[in-house]
């Protein structure tokens, strides 16, 4: 039987913007304990609901500062709801931004031990998927290297390569698949469609929006922190790529 492994349910995020920029923390720390400092809030999500299904790969579209990440962090249980439910049933491994949760100085060996631990994996499962990884991301003696030395691409290649090296409930590729040669991205996909052959759901974003329709059933539009439209990916792909063409209503 086909169920939910993630659902939102009126949810809304606030963040807190100081109105004023500060040059250094510590000017922020002295006005603040000055109580000088002056906020107005942000909703970068607005009372959103959707349901995505097992086995579904189910894409995200909008401009910048539409609230797509926002939501990534929620799934991926980083950020909590300011107002509203996120039910997310399973493990997920998710990839939002290029070299997360990595330390320039480690070397790619010790990112991957790193990066596993924060996804839950022992020392024992790194070790055994170590060669798997290694040989997937494509890295060869770069892997003794410090991370700082490696490019954005080689960087997502590593983060890649940890994140699926076992199959995940969930899996959510923010925008990654974008960074590095053609021939990694034909194999990052080729993974993805393992995956989704294997149950798992897949969550991506992406500002390519033929990758968008081409590899999801359905997806949702988001603008300014509001739903504006569910259903399948060509649908959705067609209203949202409309409305680049007409005005943006200022607020």
């Amino acid at each position: 039987m086909i169920r939910d492994v993630i659902r939102l349910e009126n949810v809304s995020v606030r963040y807190r913007v100081p109105q004023e920029n500060y040059t250094t923390f510590k000017e922020y720390i002295i006005r603040l304990a000055q109580r000088k400092v002056q906020h107005h809030d942000f909703w970068a999500l607005h009372e959103v609901s959707l349901s995505i299904r097992q086995g579904e790969v189910f894409g995200l579209v909008g401009r910048n500062g539409a609230g797509k990440s926002t939501l990534l962090k929620l799934v991926a249980r980083v950020l909590r709801p300011t107002t509203g439910r996120v039910r997310v049933a399973g493990r997920v491994a998710p990839l939002l931004e290029i070299g997360a949760g990595f330390h320039p100085d480690l070397t790619g060996r010790e990112n991957i031990y790193l990066n596993a631990a924060i996804l839950g994996l022992t020392r024992a499962e790194v070790d055994a998927l170590l060669p798997e990884i290694v040989e997937f991301s494509e890295l060869g003696d770069f892997i003794e290297a410090p991370l700082r030395t490696y490019s954005s691409g080689m960087t997502a290649r590593l983060g890649f390569s940890v994140a699926t090296a076992t199959c995940p409930d969930i899996l959510i590729v923010d925008e990654i698949l974008g960074v590095g040669d053609e021939a990694f991205q034909r194999k990052c996909y080729e993974r993805i469609n393992q995956f989704q052959r294997q149950g798992t759901t897949i969550l991506f974003v992406s500002h390519d929006s033929r990758a968008v329709e081409s590899m999801c059933t359905r997806a949702a539009w988001l603008d300014r922190g509001r739903l504006m439209g569910i259903g399948s990916a060509s649908e959705v792909i067609a209203r949202y790529q409309e409305s680049q063409f007409t005005p943006h209503p200022v607020i």
